[in-house]
C-alpha cells in the first residue's frame, strides 16, 4: 500500500484546501505537521519530513506538496538523498523571484538538480508565484513530468481548488 504525505506550504492548508481534500480521501493520508508555519526554517521543515516518513518503507511513500512545500520537499531529497516511490509538486513557489518577499529562511538557493525518485510538477499559466516558464524549468531540470493545468491561479482555494478530483488523478500516476 502507498502511504501519501502531505506537505503544505507557508502557512499551512486550510480545510476547504485540495490538500485537505486528498488528506481526507483515505486512511493512508497523513498531514506533516511543521512546527512553525508562518516564518518557516528550511532545515526544520526537511527534518520534520524525514521524521514523519522514517517509520515507513520507503518504497511506499509518496510526498504530496503545494508551493513552500515542493520546495522542502526538493531540499529534502537534494540534502538527504532518499528515494522514495514518488512525489507531487504542486505549484511550486519561486523564492528567487523579486515578488517573493515572505519570510522564510534556508529554502533558497532552489536546487536545479536531478531528484533520484519520480516526480510531476503541476502548474498553471497564470500563478501570481511562479511564472510557467520558470516552473517548467525546474521540472526539467529536477527530470520531473510536467503537467499544465491551463489558467488555474496558485492552484489553491482562492482559485477554486477545494476538492480536486483531477489532482487525484495525477496523483495515481505516482502509484
Amino acid at each position: 500500500m502507498t502511504n501519501y504525505f502531505i506537505v503544505p506550504g507557508l502557512g499551512n492548508s486550510g480545510p476547504k484546501h485540495w490538500q485537505t481534500f486528498f488528506e481526507k480521501s483515505g486512511d493512508n493520508f497523513y498531514r506533516i505537521k511543521q512546527q512553525e508555519w508562518d516564518a518557516p526554517n528550511c532545515s526544520d521543515w526537511i527534518s520534520t519530513i524525514d521524521s514523519a516518513i522514517s517509520a515507513y518503507d520507503l518504497a511506499t511513500v509518496v510526498l504530496i506538496g503545494h508551493s513552500l512545500g515542493c520546495i522542502a520537499i526538493v531540499q529534502w531529497a537534494t540534502q538527504y538523498g532518499k528515494k522514495i516511490k514518488g512525489a507531487l509538486l504542486v505549484s511550486p513557489t519561486d523564492l528567487e523571484a523579486p515578488q517573493y518577499t515572505l519570510h522564510t529562511e534556508g529554502f533558497d538557493p532552489i536546487p536545479k538538480t536531478k531528484i533520484n525518485f519520480k516526480t510531476i510538477v503541476v502548474a498553471s499559466e497564470d500563478d501570481p508565484w511562479i511564472p510557467f516558464e520558470r516552473a517548467k524549468y525546474f521540472a526539467d531540470n529536477w527530470g520531473s513530468e510536467f503537467s499544465n493545468i491551463g489558467r488555474a491561479g496558485h492552484i489553491n482555494v482562492a482559485s477554486g481548488f477545494g476538492e480536486w478530483k483531477q489532482g487525484l488523478k495525477i496523483l495515481e500516476m505516482l502509484g
